[in-house]
């Protein structure tokens, strides 16, 4: 029997012992985009003996973990105060939750005590399970189009198995707004409130997936470098010099506010962006500047905060 590709879906939990699946259930479905896996991701390792004749050598599999990639709608849950559905998701790539009821939740990056997450991928009635999950995530925004987090997870590698697409609810994700004037607000970089056409933030972590004799199985986040880049319209020097801003190695602010009815707003913010070197592109005529960024701690995990209100 063919298996449907229309006929997926994606269940999410935050794990409250590592490696151990904390009993998935309906609710803990998320809605997202652009799905796809890789059921067995291995280093390869060829045997290479001496024979005394031509032919290719038996590949051994080592290491083998699962890759899991998505998109969500930047959204929120449709209450302030209530997390998103893929709330567990952040806090699986390096962040915590700070939770005030009725008003807002707040995503900031640790440096220790790493959740994780299970997640069960299933595809037409063939499921696969995977444990211990760590990620990273880009948000990108464009005008014209739905804002998006973009996730990347790797995991331990358990057999998949045939069972049944369960009947799953979904919740906690409100409708999005499209990136444009009038959604997307309160834009600045460097205290400049610019013209934004796009931006994307690139969490940055890095993955490292380990399973030593002795030892036990784990993806561990080693490191964070957060990224990005902005498009904004180009104006006079007299206006923002973000020339001169770069070779000062000037830092600042950097936020957006997307959304405009409680509960479904999102509030990226940061003081910490260093911009690198500017450059010019074009957009329908009109000239525009390609600026860099790398948001730099100056205390423990202060560089950045996502808040939904």
């Amino acid at each position: 029997m063919a298996l449907l590709t229309r006929k997926r879906v994606i269940l999410i939990e935050a794990e409250t012992s590592y490696g151990s699946d904390p009993g998935i259930v309906a609710a803990d479905a998320v809605l997202v985009r652009d799905l796809s896996i890789t059921p067995q991701s291995s280093d390869v390792v060829s045997r290479d003996v001496v024979r005394p004749f031509l032919g290719a050598f038996q590949q051994l599999l080592a290491n083998t973990n699962v890759e899991v990639t998505f998109s969500v709608e930047l959204a929120g849950s449709g209450t302030a105060g209530a997390a998103p559905r893929y709330g567990d998701a952040l806090k699986a790539c390096g962040f915590s939750e700070t939770i005030s009821s009725g008003t807002s939740v707040t995503y900031a990056p640790v440096s220790t005590s790493f959740s994780s997450v299970t997640i069960h991928y299933n595809t037409d009635g063939v499921r696969h399970k995977v444990v211990g999950a760590r990620g990273s995530f880009v948000i990108n925004g464009s005008v014209g189009e739905i804002p998006t987090i973009d996730f990347t997870f790797q995991g331990i590698y358990i057999p998949p198995t045939d069972t049944a697409l369960p009947t799953v609810t979904y919740g906690n994700q409100a409708t999005p707004l499209i990136f444009k004037q009038g959604n997307t607000s309160s834009f600045q970089l460097l205290s400049h409130s610019g013209a934004l056409s796009s931006i994307s933030l690139d969490i940055g972590n890095e993955l490292v997936y380990r399973e030593l004799v002795g030892g036990s199985q784990e993806t561990l986040l080693v490191n964070r470098n957060i990224t990005g880049s902005v498009s904004i319209e180009a104006i006079p020097l007299a206006t923002k010099d973000f020339f001169a801003a770069a070779l000062a190695e000037t830092t600042g602010n950097l936020t957006f506010l997307h959304g405009t009815t409680a509960g479904n707003k999102v509030q990226v913010s940061s003081t910490k962006a260093d911009i690198g070197d500017v450059a010019y592109a074009e957009e329908d005529g009109i000239q525009m500047l390609e600026i860099p960024y790398t948001l730099v701690p100056t205390a423990a995990n202060d560089e950045l905060t996502i808040t939904y209100t």
